[in-house]
């Protein structure tokens, strides 16, 4: 038999069509590999295809042949990911603001490329893109890999920082400002990336939307706020700090009506403490950063929730309410 010019591709292209054209419920025969073979301009023999499917094992296919009537069927019958644990990478691809539609769909398209056609359209029946808030920002990609070099190498970063004014155009901050920031760790809360730092001007523990950051550069400066961030528990930061918004750091004092408990759980963890109230309600000493957001979240609430202290907090929630009377003319 007269070899075709690709021989040197033959197993390459043996691998291709199992992992595109088989699966567990899709089968392929002896005959119908070696046609798809010749459409690569590749011949073999079934012989020596044989052994080939055998190799395949050493490259982490493994292929299971199954007797149907006098002929035998292949496919592959072991892949890296399963097509439920693919399905629960492109919801989370397609749900996250910080990824672009145009990413979003690049990254999809690979995904579907680790199982075979068939199972590609179930992938692309999952996918729905369109209309989603998503961020502009295309570059989010290079950002985070800069920000986990700079981690790596123990170097802060410059970038700038914008906002989006009234007439929806991208706004430097500050004037344009280069933020000169030591970074510790990347988070993702609310389905927005942020960038966690240290800003040695400020002498503080800081974070950024890493979508909303522009140019960033590796400084030659080394990272600063170890000693902060060794004392840093990053879920206890973002639990705390709703809506990733600042504000003053306090132990609040919750009284819960029992239909809400649950509520306060998902927020605060399994481990918080409860104290029974009465028969009806129950107290919680949660510790928050009091910020409004925060304040409008016990608002949406309702009758439920309320802050029983310290005082401070009770008076900011009152002065909340006061101010949201005047605006709406109460």
């Amino acid at each position: 038999m007269p070899k075709g010019t690709n021989q040197k591709l033959k197993l390459y292209r043996l691998a291709q069509i199992m992992l595109e054209q088989t699966d567990d419920e899709h089968y392929i025969t002896m005959a119908e590999i070696m046609e798809a073979l010749r459409r690569y301009d590749i011949t073999a023999d079934r012989k020596s295809l044989y052994n080939d499917l055998r190799d395949l094992s050493s490259f982490g296919i493994e292929v299971e042949g199954e007797s149907v009537g006098n002929r035998y069927h292949y496919h592959v019958v072991s892949r890296p990911f399963e097509l439920p644990e693919l399905k629960l990478l492109v919801d989370a691809i397609q749900s996250s603001k910080f990824i672009t539609e145009k990413k979003t769909n690049i990254l999809i398209k690979k995904l579907e490329k680790l199982v075979s056609k068939y199972d590609a359209q179930k992938l692309q029946r999952q996918v729905y893109v369109s209309g989603r808030i998503k961020t502009m920002n295309e570059s989010i990609y290079y950002s985070v890999n800069t920000i986990h070099a700079a981690i790596s190498e123990n170097r802060k970063i410059k970038f700038q920082y914008y906002q989006w004014n009234a007439k929806k155009e991208m706004e430097l901050r500050h004037n344009g400002k280069w933020y000169h920031i030591s970074p510790w760790g990347l988070l993702w809360d609310d389905e927005n990336y942020y960038m966690i730092g240290f800003d040695s001007e400020a002498q503080k523990i800081k974070h950024y939307r890493v979508d909303k950051m522009l140019k960033i550069n590796l400084s030659e400066e080394p990272r600063d706020g170890k000693e902060a961030f060794s004392k840093l528990n990053m879920a206890d930061y973002t639990k705390k700090s709703f809506g990733m918004y600042g504000g003053k750091e306090e132990k609040v004092k919750l009284l819960i009506h029992n239909d809400l408990v649950g509520v306060i759980i998902d927020r605060f963890g399994r481990d918080i403490m409860l104290f029974p109230a009465d028969a009806d309600h129950v107290t919680a000493n949660v510790d928050v950063r009091v910020s409004r957001q925060f304040l409008a979240w016990v608002f949406s609430l309702g009758p439920n929730v309320k802050i029983l202290g310290p005082e401070d907090v009770v008076e900011t929630m009152k002065r909340e309410a006061s101010r949201l009377m005047e605006q709406y003319g109460g």
